[in-house]
C-alpha cells in the first residue's frame, strides 16, 4: 500500500480495508463529525501516514492533543489493549507505536517558534476581515495602502500602519483628490479596531522575520515529511485572528507555489481544523476568494482538509471540490439537525448494503462513514469504516517534552528574535524630524531679520543718518532671484502658524508618544 494511507477497515458489515490514494490526495478532503466522535484521531492518522509517505503536513492543534505526534505510543497507555484489539479486527498487521518529526508554531512564541507575516503581505482584504471594517472603513485602508505602496513606504508591523494611517488621516483632503474620499471617522474606526487586535495579542502575527514557506515543506534525514503544528489552543480565543492567519497562509501557498499539475504524491498537506470559523459571517468576496484558492491549488500539489462539525458549515461551492470525506457521526435532535443529515447523506455514493443516512446516525466513536476517491479520479462507494489505531502517543505532551522536540528543530532560532528594520514608522518620523527642524531654523532666521530690522530702526532714530526708504528697499528685494522670493516665502510661511500646522500633521503626536 506505498500508493496509499491506511485509514481503515473492520470486520462484518464494514469495508474491507479503505485507503487513501496519494495520487488523489490533493483533491482535497473533509473530516466531519459531532464532538468527541473521533475527528482529532482521524487527523492523527492521516498526518501520520503523509508523513510516512513523505509529505509535509501543516495542521492547528486546537486541544493540545495533537502534539502527541511528536512521541511514540506506548503499552502502558490505557488504550493499549484497545488498540491491539483494533488493529487485529481491521487486519492491520503492519501496526505498531513510533513517533513522527514534528515542528511547533505559535503566534504567541510560547508553545512553539514564532509564526508571523508583515503587514503588506496580509494585505487590505484579509486585513479587513481581521478588524470587522465596513465597507467604506475598508476602502480607506485600501487607499492607505495604495499610499504606501506609491510613497515606498513598507508597512512591516502594525506601527507602520497606525503611523500611516495617522499620516493618511491629517492629509485626507489632498488625498481624497487623488484616490477618493478619505473620512477621519473611517481612520478613527480603524486605528480603534488595531488596538483591539493588539489587546488581543494579534500584533505578534506581524513583523519580521517573516515566516518561509519552506521551512513548512522539510523532510526529515529519513524521508518522512516533517509535520507542523500550530498551537492554537490559546490562540481559539480570537477565532477571527485564527481563521485570517490560516486562510493568509493558504493564500500565500497559492500564490508562491509553483504548477506542478497531478503528482503522484502532494507536496503538502494543510489541514483546517474548525472551518467553520473561516466562513462565520464571512463576506462573500471571500467565500469567492476561498473557493477560487481551493479550486486552483491542487495544481501547485497542496491538498487541503476542512475539519468541522457538519458538512452544512462549508459553502456548497467548496464542499463540492473535497473528494475524499471521512463522515463520522452526526447527531439529529431538532429539525434543522435532520435536515443537515439528509444533505451530508445526499453528497455520497451509494451504497446498496445499507442506508448512508443511518449509518451516519449510527456510528460510533473511532467509526466513519467513509468515501475516498478511487481511480480516474471517480468518488468510491460509501463505506462503513473502523478507523485505525493512532501509532503516536494519543493526547497532550509534557512541557518538558515540548521544549525538547523546539530546541531540536532544524529551525530553532531562526524565528525567535524580532527584527526592526527601518520601514513606514521610522521614515515618518524622519519626515516629521526634518520637517521640525526645517521649521526651527526658519523661525530662527524670521527672529534673526526681525532683530536686524529694529536695529536699523533705532539706529536711524538716534544718529539722524539718512536711511533707504522703503520703496528703495522694495526694489531691492524685487532684484532677487525667483528661487530666493520662494525661499523666503517657505521660510516665513513654516515659521507662522501654516508652518507649526504642517508640522503637526506629519508627527500628529504619534512620534512623541514613543
Amino acid at each position: 500500500m506505498a500508493d496509499q494511507i491506511f485509514v481503515g477497515g473492520g470486520g462484518k458489515g464494514y469495508a474491507q480495508a479503505q485507503g487513501l490514494l496519494l495520487k488523489y490526495a490533493n483533491r482535497h478532503g473533509l473530516i466531519a463529525g459531532a464532538t468527541g466522535t473521533g475527528k482529532t484521531v482521524t487527523l492523527q492518522i492521516l498526518a501520520e501516514g503523509f508523513s510516512s509517505a513523505g509529505v509535509p503536513v501543516f495542521l492547528s492543534d486546537v486541544k493540545g492533543d495533537l502534539a502527541g505526534l511528536a512521541v511514540a505510543g506506548s503499552a502502558d497507555f490505557k488504550l493499549h489493549d484497545a488498540f491491539m484489539k483494533r488493529a487485529e479486527t481491521i487486519r492491520f498487521a503492519d501496526y505498531g507505536y513510533e513517533s513522527f518529526p514534528v515542528m511547533f508554531w505559535d503566534l504567541f512564541g510560547k508553545s512553539g517558534h514564532p509564526v508571523r507575516t508583515t503587514v503588506s503581505e496580509m494585505g487590505p482584504l484579509l486585513l479587513s476581515r481581521l478588524l470587522e471594517l465596513s465597507d467604506v472603513q475598508e476602502g480607506v485602508l485600501n487607499i492607505a495602502f495604495r499610499v504606501a505602496d506609491d510613497d515606498g513606504l513598507p508597512l512591516l508591523d502594525l506601527k507602520d500602519l497606525q503611523a500611516l494611517l495617522v499620516w493618511v488621516g491629517q492629509n485626507g483632503k489632498d488625498l481624497s483628490l487623488r484616490y477618493g474620499n478619505v473620512s477621519g471617522s473611517s481612520v478613527g474606526a480603524i486605528q480603534r479596531s488595531l488596538l483591539v487586535l493588539e489587546n488581543q495579542g494579534g500584533g505578534n502575527l506581524f513583523g519580521e522575520p517573516a515566516l518561509e514557506l519552506s521551512d513548512l515543506m522539510r523532510t526529515d534525514l529519513d524521508g518522512r515529511g516533517q509535520i507542523s503544528i500550530l498551537a492554537s489552543d490559546k490562540l481559539m480565543s480570537s477565532p477571527r485572528l485564527y481563521a485570517t492567519f490560516l486562510l493568509w497562509l493558504l493564500s500565500e501557498l497559492f500564490e508562491e507555489l509553483p504548477e506542478i499539475g497531478d503528482p503522484d504524491k502532494p507536496k503538502l498537506v494543510f489541514f483546517f481544523d474548525e472551518a467553520h470559523l473561516l466562513f462565520d459571517d464571512a463576506p462573500r468576496a471571500l467565500v469567492k476568494k476561498v473557493e477560487q484558492v481551493a479550486r486552483l491549488i491542487r495544481s501547485k500539489g497542496v491538498g487541503v482538509f476542512f475539519v468541522t462539525q457538519n458538512p452544512a458549515d462549508v459553502p456548497d461551492g467548496i464542499l463540492g471540490q473535497l473528494g475524499n470525506r471521512v463522515q463520522h457521526a452526526l447527531r439529529a435532535f431538532t429539525a434543522r439537525d435532520q435536515k443537515n443529515l439528509r444533505r451530508a447523506a445526499e453528497t455520497y455514493r451509494d451504497n446498496p448494503r445499507f442506508s448512508t443516512e443511518d449509518a451516519i446516525k449510527e456510528v460510533g466513536v473511532g467509526e466513519a462513514v467513509t468515501s475516498m476517491l478511487v481511480r480516474k479520479g471517480a468518488p468510491g462507494v460509501v463505506e462503513r469504516t473502523l478507523i485505525r489505531p493512532p501509532s503516536s502517543q494519543l493526547g497532550p505532551i509534557s512541557d518538558a517534552e515540548r521544549k525538547a522536540v523546539i530546541a531540536a528543530s532544524p529551525v530553532a532560532g531562526k524565528y525567535e528574535t524580532l527584527i526592526d528594520r527601518v520601514s513606514a514608522f521610522e521614515r515618518l518620523k524622519a519626515r516629521a524630524e526634518a520637517a521640525a527642524k526645517a521649521a526651527e531654523i526658519a523661525e530662527d532666521e524670521e527672529d534673526r531679520l526681525e532683530e536686524k530690522e529694529r536695529e536699523f530702526r533705532k539706529a536711524r532714530r538716534y544718529s539722524g543718518a539718512s536711511s533707504k526708504s522703503p520703496r528703495s528697499r522694495s526694489r531691492k528685494k524685487a532684484s532677487d532671484s525667483f528661487g530666493e522670493s520662494v525661499a523666503k516665502v517657505v521660510i516665513k510661511e513654516l515659521k507662522g502658524t501654516t508652518g507649526r500646522r504642517i508640522v503637526r500633521g506629519i508627527l500628529g503626536g504619534l512620534f512623541k508618544a514613543r
